[in-house]
Protein backbone atom coordinates (compact mmCIF):
# COMPACT_ATOMS: atom_id res chain seq x y z
CA UNK A 1 0.00 0.00 0.00
CA UNK A 2 1.38 3.41 -0.89
CA UNK A 3 1.14 6.74 0.88
CA UNK A 4 -0.38 8.39 -2.15
CA UNK A 5 -3.63 10.25 -1.71
CA UNK A 6 -6.19 9.72 -4.41
CA UNK A 7 -7.97 12.66 -5.98
CA UNK A 8 -11.25 11.52 -4.47
CA UNK A 9 -9.68 11.27 -0.99
CA UNK A 10 -8.05 14.69 -1.37
CA UNK A 11 -11.33 16.24 -2.46
CA UNK A 12 -13.23 14.63 0.42
CA UNK A 13 -10.65 15.71 3.00
CA UNK A 14 -10.63 19.24 1.53
CA UNK A 15 -14.41 19.51 1.79
CA UNK A 16 -14.36 18.18 5.36
CA UNK A 17 -11.68 20.74 6.29
CA UNK A 18 -13.65 23.48 4.58
CA UNK A 19 -16.84 22.60 6.46
CA UNK A 20 -14.96 22.41 9.75
CA UNK A 21 -13.26 25.76 9.14
CA UNK A 22 -16.55 27.41 8.20
CA UNK A 23 -18.31 26.19 11.31
CA UNK A 24 -15.43 27.01 13.63
CA UNK A 25 -14.84 30.53 12.33
CA UNK A 26 -18.39 31.83 12.30
CA UNK A 27 -18.62 35.50 13.21
CA UNK A 28 -19.65 36.10 16.81
CA UNK A 29 -22.70 38.17 17.63
CA UNK A 30 -21.32 41.51 18.91
CA UNK A 31 -24.17 41.69 21.44
CA UNK A 32 -22.97 38.59 23.27
CA UNK A 33 -19.91 40.57 24.27
CA UNK A 34 -20.04 42.87 27.29
CA UNK A 35 -21.84 46.13 26.54
CA UNK A 36 -19.39 48.93 25.85
CA UNK A 37 -19.70 52.04 28.02
CA UNK A 38 -21.48 54.82 26.13
CA UNK A 39 -21.68 57.46 28.89
CA UNK A 40 -24.40 60.05 28.21
CA UNK A 41 -25.60 58.38 24.98
CA UNK A 42 -29.31 57.81 24.29
CA UNK A 43 -30.57 56.85 20.83
CA UNK A 44 -32.96 59.32 19.24
CA UNK A 45 -33.78 58.97 15.55
CA UNK A 46 -32.38 55.98 13.70
CA UNK A 47 -32.43 56.86 10.00
CA UNK A 48 -31.25 54.68 7.11
CA UNK A 49 -31.48 55.79 3.47
CA UNK A 50 -30.72 53.73 0.39
CA UNK A 51 -31.65 56.00 -2.52
CA UNK A 52 -28.06 56.13 -3.91
CA UNK A 53 -27.09 52.55 -3.03
CA UNK A 54 -25.08 50.54 -5.57
CA UNK A 55 -24.78 46.79 -5.92
CA UNK A 56 -21.12 45.70 -6.19
CA UNK A 57 -20.83 42.71 -8.55
CA UNK A 58 -20.82 39.80 -8.17
CA UNK A 59 -23.74 40.02 -5.81
CA UNK A 60 -27.16 38.71 -5.07
CA UNK A 61 -29.95 41.26 -5.28
CA UNK A 62 -31.33 43.12 -2.26
CA UNK A 63 -33.87 45.91 -2.10
CA UNK A 64 -33.41 49.25 -0.41
CA UNK A 65 -36.34 48.43 1.87
CA UNK A 66 -34.62 45.22 2.99
CA UNK A 67 -31.39 47.08 3.81
CA UNK A 68 -33.30 49.81 5.65
CA UNK A 69 -35.10 47.21 7.76
CA UNK A 70 -31.93 45.22 8.53
CA UNK A 71 -29.82 48.23 9.50
CA UNK A 72 -32.57 50.04 11.43
CA UNK A 73 -33.24 46.89 13.43
CA UNK A 74 -29.57 46.30 14.27
CA UNK A 75 -28.88 49.93 15.21
CA UNK A 76 -31.92 49.83 17.52
CA UNK A 77 -30.83 46.49 18.95
CA UNK A 78 -27.31 47.69 19.73
CA UNK A 79 -27.99 51.28 20.84
CA UNK A 80 -31.58 51.18 22.15
CA UNK A 81 -30.41 49.79 25.49
CA UNK A 82 -28.42 52.90 26.44
CA UNK A 83 -30.25 55.42 28.64
CA UNK A 84 -27.82 58.32 28.88
CA UNK A 85 -28.71 61.96 29.49
CA UNK A 86 -28.06 63.20 25.93
CA UNK A 87 -29.98 62.18 22.81
CA UNK A 88 -28.14 61.49 19.57
CA UNK A 89 -29.54 60.72 16.13
CA UNK A 90 -27.84 58.13 13.93
CA UNK A 91 -28.07 58.65 10.16
CA UNK A 92 -26.75 56.04 7.73
CA UNK A 93 -26.72 56.15 3.94
CA UNK A 94 -26.03 52.80 2.28
CA UNK A 95 -23.44 53.48 -0.42
CA UNK A 96 -22.88 49.95 -1.67
CA UNK A 97 -23.15 46.27 -0.93
CA UNK A 98 -22.20 42.86 -2.24
CA UNK A 99 -24.00 39.74 -1.06
CA UNK A 100 -21.91 36.70 -1.91
CA UNK A 101 -23.47 34.42 -4.50
CA UNK A 102 -22.75 30.70 -4.35
CA UNK A 103 -19.23 29.95 -5.53
CA UNK A 104 -16.85 27.05 -5.85
CA UNK A 105 -15.23 26.11 -2.50
CA UNK A 106 -11.61 27.22 -2.19
CA UNK A 107 -11.46 28.28 -5.89
CA UNK A 108 -14.11 31.00 -6.02
CA UNK A 109 -15.31 32.37 -2.68
CA UNK A 110 -16.99 35.75 -3.16
CA UNK A 111 -17.23 37.83 0.01
CA UNK A 112 -20.08 39.95 1.32
CA UNK A 113 -19.45 43.63 2.06
CA UNK A 114 -21.45 46.66 3.20
CA UNK A 115 -20.38 50.31 2.81
CA UNK A 116 -22.27 53.16 4.48
CA UNK A 117 -21.79 56.86 5.11
CA UNK A 118 -22.43 57.59 8.79
CA UNK A 119 -23.42 60.82 10.53
CA UNK A 120 -24.15 61.44 14.21
CA UNK A 121 -26.31 64.37 15.28
CA UNK A 122 -26.77 65.91 18.73
CA UNK A 123 -30.48 66.46 19.40
CA UNK A 124 -29.82 69.16 22.02
CA UNK A 125 -27.42 71.13 19.84
CA UNK A 126 -29.34 70.48 16.62
CA UNK A 127 -26.13 69.89 14.68
CA UNK A 128 -23.96 67.17 13.25
CA UNK A 129 -21.22 66.18 15.73
CA UNK A 130 -19.58 63.35 13.74
CA UNK A 131 -19.32 62.59 10.05
CA UNK A 132 -19.82 62.20 7.32
CA UNK A 133 -17.47 59.22 7.41
CA UNK A 134 -17.57 56.17 5.20
CA UNK A 135 -17.56 52.86 7.09
CA UNK A 136 -17.04 49.45 5.55
CA UNK A 137 -17.54 45.99 6.99
CA UNK A 138 -17.23 42.45 5.76
CA UNK A 139 -19.31 39.50 6.84
CA UNK A 140 -16.61 38.00 9.02
CA UNK A 141 -14.19 35.15 9.43
CA UNK A 142 -16.77 32.49 8.57
CA UNK A 143 -16.19 33.06 4.85
CA UNK A 144 -12.39 32.89 4.71
CA UNK A 145 -12.27 29.47 3.07
CA UNK A 146 -15.86 29.02 1.97
CA UNK A 147 -17.77 32.00 0.62
CA UNK A 148 -20.90 32.64 2.65
CA UNK A 149 -22.93 32.31 -0.54
CA UNK A 150 -22.58 28.55 -0.22
CA UNK A 151 -23.90 28.35 3.33
CA UNK A 152 -26.15 31.41 3.74
CA UNK A 153 -28.96 33.02 1.85
CA UNK A 154 -29.06 36.75 1.04
CA UNK A 155 -31.23 37.57 4.05
CA UNK A 156 -28.84 35.87 6.50
CA UNK A 157 -25.86 37.63 4.92
CA UNK A 158 -27.64 40.98 5.25
CA UNK A 159 -28.40 40.32 8.92
CA UNK A 160 -24.74 39.53 9.64
CA UNK A 161 -23.51 42.58 7.71
CA UNK A 162 -26.01 44.84 9.51
CA UNK A 163 -24.95 43.45 12.91
CA UNK A 164 -21.27 43.95 12.06
CA UNK A 165 -21.97 47.48 10.81
CA UNK A 166 -23.73 48.40 14.06
CA UNK A 167 -20.65 47.22 15.98
CA UNK A 168 -18.37 49.17 13.62
CA UNK A 169 -20.59 52.23 14.06
CA UNK A 170 -20.18 52.01 17.83
CA UNK A 171 -16.39 51.86 17.50
CA UNK A 172 -16.50 54.88 15.17
CA UNK A 173 -18.59 56.84 17.68
CA UNK A 174 -16.32 55.92 20.59
CA UNK A 175 -13.28 57.41 18.85
CA UNK A 176 -14.72 60.69 20.22
CA UNK A 177 -15.43 59.72 23.86
CA UNK A 178 -15.80 63.35 25.00
CA UNK A 179 -19.08 63.54 23.02
CA UNK A 180 -20.59 61.11 25.50
CA UNK A 181 -18.98 62.48 28.66
CA UNK A 182 -16.43 59.66 28.79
Amino acid sequence: MTDRITRRGLAASGLAFTALAASGCAAKDPLTEDAREMGDFRLGYNIVVTDKMKKIPPSRDATGDAWEAALTSEVERRFGRYEGARTFHVALAVDGYALAPPGIPVVLTPKSILVVTANLWSAEEGRKVLGPDQLMTFEGAGGLIVGSGLIKGAEAQMATLARNMAAKLQGWMLREPALFGL
